[in-house]
């Protein structure tokens, strides 16, 4: 009986590191499918560097849990319909506010502006959070603000991402009023200017929501690629000029993917 518990306590190492590699490969095996959107056993084998017999068993294991199927079509293998169910309980535990709040405050210390956090909602851009820089001008608490959306960046961020007959739908219920002269209230331009907001992955406004202020906001994406909200960062006209602040423009994309993360979102 000793002999067989000595030789257990010797087995069992070896047994539980062959299940933590057999669990960490068939993770590479889903993320490279999840990159490149379908591969090959032979592909995924060559890039893992394991033999082709090793892939074939955990995808075989994958497919019986439908977390991975085959195309029939190709013969190669990609993401089934398992991961979506995985997935799907995921959103409802994630808080968008709770998984940007550092993120908002970060920007805020470093570019000493003022970080807003928005979502749409009833055909407005709704300020959920908001981080505020160091500069005694930075004292508008924008929290709970409904705003225009074709007034304001984010609102401006979230109407391109929108399909064209829900935006047409908003658009015709809120119209487009003047808020500053600087405010655009033509369709056809508001229109052009989205188009640059898709192109570009951000948008800017001078004055258009407000004499004196101007903000930039860029777009936050789910675990589906889908715009859920946008983080924006404005301050006083004389002042900020997101333009021409080195790396402001790219630091706020980069700290949009990185919220987007924390909500489920791969870029590609």
């Amino acid at each position: 009986m000793a002999a067989r518990d000595e030789q257990w306590t010797e087995r069992g190492p070896d047994a539980q590191g062959g299940g933590v590699q057999s669990v960490d490969r068939a993770l590479q095996i889903l993320e490279i499918l999840a990159r490149d959107g379908h591969a090959g056993v032979s592909e995924i084998a060559e890039e893992m560097g394991v033999h082709k017999s090793t892939v074939s068993r955990l995808i075989g294991s994958l497919v019986s849990r439908e977390i991975v199927r085959q195309n029939s079509d190709r013969g190669k293998y990609q993401l089934g319909f398992g991961i979506l169910r995985l997935a799907s309980s995921i959103p409802g535990r994630l808080s968008l506010v709770h998984e940007a709040r550092p993120v908002l405050e970060s920007l805020a210390d470093q570019y000493k502006e003022t970080v807003n956090l928005a979502v749409l909602r009833s055909n407005y851009a709704v300020n959920v959070d908001q981080a505020m820089g160091p500069s005694t001008l930075a004292t508008s608490d924008w929290v709970g603000s409904l705003t225009p959306l074709h007034a304001t960046s984010s609102g401006k961020v979230m109407l391109a991402a929108l399909p064209v007959e829900e935006r047409s739908r908003i658009l015709q219920k809120t119209g487009l009023p003047a808020r500053t002269p600087r405010t655009i209230t033509d369709r056809d331009t508001l229109e052009k200017q989205l188009l640059d907001v898709s192109r570009d992955g951000y948008a800017i406004v001078h004055e258009e929501f407000e004499i004196g202020l101007t903000a930039v906001a860029v777009p936050i994406y789910n675990h589906f690629g889908t715009v859920i909200g946008s983080v924006s960062i404005s301050g006083p006209a004389f002042r900020f000029d997101p333009e021409n602040t080195p790396g402001l423009i790219q630091g706020l994309k980069d700290a949009g993917l990185v919220i987007s993360g924390k909500m489920g979102y791969t870029h590609r």
